[in-house]
Parts: C-alpha cells; structure tokens; sequence
C-alpha cells in the first residue's frame, strides 16, 4: 500500500513526539499552511527524511521508511491464517475496506482479512440456482454445478470458520517518526510485527527483548550515511524471531525451516476480539531510544490524526461529491515509491502493479487522476514515466496523445512550465511517426495490424477486442516499429491523433516556439476537415470506421464520440452524436453508462440467453466465468466514459456532462459500498451479475477505475484545458441535490465549490471569491489575480454574481440572463 505525497511531507510534520495528539496535528496544519504561502509549494519534491505508511507496492499492511542518503526500512503487519500462510504483501485479495487515508501520508487505515474472495456466496448461489432449475440451463452446466458445489461448499465454510479479519492504522507523528495500532475482529488472531529491508537492500535486523525490534542500514545513495530504526510494541510479543532473509522470515513465521540472522526480524501475537496491538516506529541518524509513548497515548494520537484526514485532504459531499473522499482513498492505494529513482508515482492496476512504472497510456489516466488530488505525486509520476522507459510505448498510438494530454493538463493546472520542457522533444519525435500508419496517404491514419482477434486486434487504442476491429485487413508495409496497416481507417486512432496536434500547438505556444504552434494547429485542422469529408455516416449520424473501400464499418461504439475529446467534430454533429445518440437510452443512455458497444447493436452482449425462474444470478455465457462476453461487447470502460465526458465538457454539453459523471459515479459506489475495491470495468445492466453490484470480478484496484468518480469531481471545479491555462471551471449544471469538494489543489492554491439548484460557492484558501445565486451556474477561464476576475459563465437561469475580493471589502455585484455571459469583474 502507498499513499499520496504532498510537499510539504517534511516540513509539515516537525512537532515534538511528546507534544499531546491534538498540538502535534495543530502543529503539522500550521506548518502547511505556512508553507502553502510560498509559490506552488505542492510541487516542491519529497524530503529526507519521510515516513508514508504503506508507500512500498503491494504492502498495504505497511509503512516505508526514507532517510538521508536514502537508508531505508521497513514495517509490517503480517496476517496469519488458520492454515498456515502468512498475508505479508500481494494481498490484494486480502483487502476488505479502505480507508480513511490522508493524502499527504498523515493517516492511514485498512482492512485486511484471511478470506480471499476467491470463493464467495454469491458464486455458491449461482452454482445452487444452477442445479435448482436445470429447465434454465444446459445438462453439462447442470452437471458441472453439481459436481463442482459440495467441493466449493466445503471450502468456503472451511474459509469462513477461520476467517480472521484486522484493521491497520497509521499515523505519522513527524518526518521520522510515526505510531500504529493492529485491532482484531475476530477471537483467535494470530500476527506478526516485522521490520525488514523494503526492497532486499543490505540492512541489520534484530530483536531487542520482547517487544523491540531494531535496524542499521547504510545509505543506498551516500554509503556514508548510516540510519537506525526502532519499533516498539506496547505489549510483550508471545514468541520473537530474527532471520536471513526475508524469505526466511516467511517462513518461519508458518514453522517452516528458516535460517536464523539479522536480515529481518519480528514479534508475533496473538489477539482475540476487541484487542487492539500498538506500536511507535522511529527512524535517526543516531541509534534510537525506546519509545516511552504509552498505549493510550497511541491510540488518543490515532483517533486525533483519523478525525483530522480531511484537514489536509481532498475530500467531498452530497450525492456525487461524496465519492471524491473516497477516491482519494482509493488512488492511495496505487500510489507507490520508485526505490530506483526515488520518487513516488501511480500503480496501473493488475492487482496492485509492481516497482516500475506503467509505460502505456494507463499511466496517463492515472497522472489525471492524481493531478486533482496531490499535483507533487501526478508530477512525479510524470518524470519518473520518461526516466524508467524513454518515454510511451509506440505500440500503443494512444499512449503518446495520452501523456501529452496529461503533461499539458499538468501545466494548465499548476503552471509548472518545466513539465513541458521535458516531454516535448519525445512528443514531437513520437508524432513525426505516425503518418507510417496512414495506408492510402489521405492525410487519415489507419489502425495498425495487430495479429489474430485473440491477440486484442484493438490494443493499438486499449481497446482491446473490440468488435470494430474484427474484420480488418492486413496490408504489408515497413513501418519503424515492424507493424504492418490494415486496410480500416479508425476513428478512434484519428481523433487521439488530433488530441495529440492540438495538445502539442498549445505546449508549443507555452513554450515560445510559434512556428511548431502554427505547423501543429494546421495539422489539426486537417484532421478536422479529413474526419468530417470522409468519416461521418450522414444517414446514420455518427463518426464511424470506414475500410479503404468505402465500405462503412458498421458497428456502434463510444469511440463515434471520441471526435469530441480531439476537437474534431463540428458543433452540428456534435449536437447530433449527443442527442440522438449518446442520450438514446436504447444506445447508450440507461441507468449504466456507457456502455463499450450501443446496446442496440447486434454485437452488443449483455447476460446473454435469459434464465426463467432464476432470480438474482443471471450469466453472461456460462456459470463460473468471470471474463464473459460483455468485456468489449457492453462492458463500461472507466476511460471511455472520461473520453466521453471530456469530449462533452470541450464542446459545452454541460448537462449531459453531469448526468454522465453522475451515472459513473453512481456506478463505481456499486462496487465501493458494496465490495470495498474498484475493478477494471463494470457490467452494463443493473443487477444482471452474480454480486448484484453492477461489476465484473476482473482486477480488484484497477487505478483507472477512479475516473469515475473523478467526473463528478471535476464537475464541481478542474482546469480547463481548452482555454486559458491561467483560469479553470467550476460549477455545474446537472449534478443532484447539493455537492461540495473541499481542499482541491489548483493554482497554488487550495479550492472549495459548494453547488446547488440555486447556489453556487467557489472559496480559495477559506475565503469567498464567488458567490453564485438564482440558478446553476458553469463558470470557465476564471482567471482571478485577488482583487478582479474575467470569466465566462453559463447560467439556467438569471443569476446574481458577487466577486469578493482576497483581503476583504465591498464585493462586485451583477446580474446575468440565462444563457452564457463573458464578464470582467
């Protein structure tokens, strides 16, 4: 597990360790706030030394420890099941609530469990259903139900009756400093306390009595630097053990044959419910003294800490904006350290990731994501990307436009000029290619050739196998990367591709390079004018794919409004995609949206052949399959639908904008509220699946399932990256009842939006800026220098305006009609 760094990750936390819990977290508030004065303190790099909780991929049960020179520790909470295995890390399957975790490392909880969910009730009652109404279902998935339910039975309750669940907390005191506590919900828990190297590095462990644990390491960076390390527990441990490895200590921690040593040591446990384990770990240039914090302290300083996560944290309210705290707890989980270049950034999914960073276009999802909630960690995710892998995979042809979208949503949200310095000589180097992929040299590109279905012929855009790819063609040529084309020009690929040009004009006029602006704008343009003469279906009213020819690929997918996310479409085809189509509910609209083939088209899947008689277990081909057919023939895809949201917001459909990041919200809460994770995709049809959760059983942290609460997020206020850099938008027009996000870094600054039917509330730092009131509001390019503001707004109905200056005084007051006004304040 990880958590989110902010700057001032050291400069915040400098409180003496005997100060009572609620001066140290006055104390760290004071410190960030002083240090939020100074310009884009968010930005500034992770001090030396830190201690995160977790930080450190896939020990969500942990804390890492960095000091100078980069020595570095460790500590865990190990989770022993009744059948001797230890829950030490790639425990995602272990994980059974989240949070709540502060974004600057100040607080951490988990819920862990021996239950993996592998087998669960709800598969149990499939399989049940299945032999209860063998009318519904074929002889063979009648018999293999039967064969297959009294193994599984037994299992689970094997599974259930020793189940053993904990809940971790972290709190860091100070920069080196931080206090945990492990407590049981179940009687009979067994668990370890470790302290060990994080990634094998050569470091000293042992045991000191019967409740310490100690560790030396010398600098991985400066050699010179040595660190020491202490955890001591409130409570003597039944058995204490130090090993030579790390693999060692696993295994002697289950009795296996291990050898003894000092390459990691710990303190074993054993608790029965309500019993609450405590700790103080420590890290110093110097040998470390006992702790002399009592138990009670330790706790009184958790539960300070816990109530204050949303001091220091984003966070958000009311139907939608609710989901922003827990995405925030959410991308916590997937933020992770770089132990080779020393910095923090996002785990793409797959359970968890691994220690280097994803290169494909994943990761700049993820960089979107992390931008609303800790600008630090979504820059550092960025240099890291370029550093490890020399910048996006080319076999991906969106990976390029979608780290140059992120790179300049960076920018237009802090400003920080350096992040365009760095990516664009890659940028500009990876478009000069592409024209290879344009088969009949008309200016469009065609999809690259991509093997056999079963290869995932649409992987070239992440999407995988979809049905629009089926049946292309493949045409030899000699491009760089030893692909071959294919005879389908795709909308999807031409619309990332203009995505791309307009991103890279725009960078190249932040940068001073007007001729590479002019040169990138024309090419847009192009674009534009190529995508509507030859890729739009005038009788059907939809950009869609078309083969070399002049044969119409036909099928219906979301990619017809990617057009609007590259700026493509003109605004009376927008206009038609969006009202004919995207709010069609026999297409795309319906209580799920949106789904990755039309629900009307013939290779739209959703639960396939109906069940009569058989209530809440529906399948989508047959019992037990977890990748049915509808994973690209109906599935929700968290990419498509903030595709499709951008796309909406650039060409100013804010209320169906709203509606849209109100579905997606409401369908990743499905999952949150009801399975504590959030997977890859989601099922199409409320209720269809075996959960009844609306998703499918894929991966369990899958990052890039956090853009669907992030639309509602950035409903209520993002920056805009199709107008001013300078100014952003807030407000909304659609979203229910009344919504607050609160501490959004943006600007250098920290914002709170308050929206409702007749009020809306933009505070910067605290104070009142905008007041809105008659009617819903969206304001863009607000550009604000403290005493005046330009901006646009538009507004359901008139609306009465008050701009409230930063140091105090009368405020600028006016009305506005219904409609979109452009004012000066």
């Amino acid at each position: 597990m990880a958590t989110l760094v902010v700057a001032a990750v050291g400069a915040a936390a400098t409180s003496p360790a005997s100060a009572s819990p609620t001066e140290q977290l006055t104390a760290r508030s004071a410190a960030r706030a002083a240090a939020a004065s100074s310009d884009h303190p968010e930005l500034a790099p992770l001090s030396r030394p830190f201690a995160m909780p977790g930080f450190k991929e896939q020990e969500f049960n942990g804390a890492l420890f960095v000091g100078k020179g980069e020595t570095r520790f460790s500590v865990s909470v190990d989770l022993l099941t009744k059948d001797g295995k230890v829950i030490n890390e790639n425990m995602v399957p272990s994980i059974w609530k989240i949070g709540p975790i502060a974004t600057d490392g100040s607080y951490y909880e988990i819920e862990l469990s021996t239950d993996d969910r592998v087998i669960t009730k709800e598969r149990l009652g499939g399989l049940q259903a299945t032999i209860d109404h063998p009318e519904s279902w074929s002889a063979a998935d009648v018999a293999a139900a039967k064969a297959q339910l009294p193994g599984l039975q037994a299992k689970y309750d094997a599974l259930q009756a020793g189940k053993r669940n904990v809940v971790v907390k972290y709190a860091r005191v100070n920069d080196s400093e931080l206090v945990g506590s492990v407590t049981a919900l179940d009687d009979d828990t067994s668990l370890w306390l470790d302290a060990s190297a994080p990634w094998l590095e050569p470091s000293t462990y042992a045991v000191q009595g019967d409740s310490s644990l100690t560790g030396t390491s010398a600098g991985i960076r400066d050699a010179s630097r040595t660190g020491h390390f202490r955890v001591d527990a409130n409570t003597a441990a039944r058995t204490t053990g130090s090993w030579a490895t790390l693999k060692d200590m696993l295994a002697g921690m289950v009795g296996k044959p291990a050898a003894s040593g000092q390459g990691a040591a710990a303190l074993r446990y054993h608790l029965d419910k309500g019993q609450t384990l405590t700790f103080t770990a420590r890290m110093g240039e110097t040998p470390v003294a006992q702790s002399t914090r009592s138990q009670d302290d330790t706790l009184a300083f958790i539960a300070n800490a816990r109530a204050h996560v949303d001091d220091s944290s984003v966070h958000g309210s009311g139907p939608v904006a609710r989901a922003t705290t827990f995405m925030r707890d959410a991308m916590a989980l997937n933020a992770n350290y770089d132990e080779k270049y020393d910095r923090s950034f996002v785990m793409w999914g797959l359970g968890g990731g691994g220690d280097d960073i994803f290169k494909g276009w994943d990761s700049g999802w993820d960089g979107i994501t992390a931008n609303s909630l800790d600008p630090a960690l979504a820059i550092d995710h960025i240099r890291d990307f370029y550093d490890q892998n020399g910048g996006p995979r080319y076999d991906q042809l969106n990976a390029g436009p979608m780290h140059a979208y992120l790179a300049w949503r960076t920018y237009t949200r802090t400003g920080d000029k350096s992040v365009l310095e760095l990516v664009y000589p890659y940028f500009t180097s990876y478009i000069a290619r592409m024209p290879e992929f344009d088969t009949d040299r008309d200016g469009l590109l065609e999809s690259p050739w991509a093997g056999p279905r079963q290869g995932g012929r649409g992987n070239h855009l992440g999407l995988d196998d979809s049905p629009q790819y089926w049946n292309f063609k493949q045409i030899v040529t000699n491009g760089t990367d030893n692909r071959d084309n294919t005879d389908l020009t795709d909308v999807a690929l031409n619309s990332y591709y203009g995505l791309f040009a307009d991103n890279l004009s725009r960078m190249a006029t932040a940068l001073g390079k007007p001729d590479d602006a002019a040169k990138y704008a024309a090419l847009h343009d192009q674009l534009k004018k190529r995508m509507n003469e030859h890729l739009w279906n005038a009788e059907r009213g939809l950009y869609l794919n078309r083969y070399l020819d002049g044969s119409w690929e036909q099928t219906n997918t979301p990619t017809v409004f990617y057009p609007l996310f590259g700026g493509l479409a003109t605004p009376e085809r927008a206009k038609v995609l969006v009202d004919q189509h995207l709010l069609n509910p026999a297409e795309y609209w319906g209580q799920y949206a949106v789904p990755s083939v039309a629900r009307n088209d013939p290779a739209f899947c959703n639960s396939g052949a109906k069940h009569p008689g058989v209530t809440g277990y529906e399948y989508f081909q047959k019992q037990g399959e977890e990748d049915a057919c509808e994973e690209w023939q109906g599935a929700v895809w968290p990419p498509m639908n903030a595709t499709v949201y951008d796309g909406l917001k650039r060409y100013g459909f804010d209320k169906p904008a709203a509606d849209l990041a109100t579905k997606s919200t409401n369908l990743w809460l499905t999952t949150w509220e009801y399975l504590g994770w959030f997977p890859e995709y989601f099922d199409p049809e409320p209720g269809q699946v075996i959960n009844s959760a609306a998703t499918d059983t894929t991966w369990r942290t899958y990052s890039w399932s956090n853009l669907m609460p992030l639309m509602g997020t950035q409903e209520l206020i993002a920056d805009e990256p199709w107008g001013d850099p300078n100014g952003f938008r807030f407000g909304t027009l659609g979203l229910p009842g009344t919504n607050e996000v609160d501490d959004v870094p943006l600007h250098g600054h920290r914002y709170a939006v308050t929206a409702g039917t007749n009020t809306t509330l933009l505070k910067e730092d605290g104070h009142l800026v905008l007041q809105a009131v008659g009617g819903r509001v969206v304001v863009r390019d607000f550009v604000y220098d403290g005493s005046a503001a330009t901006f646009s707004v538009k507004a359901e109905k008139p609306t009465r305006l008050s701009l409230h200056p930063r140091g105090g005084g009368k405020p600028k007051v006016v009305s506005v009609p219904a409609g979109t006004s452009t004012l000066t304040l």
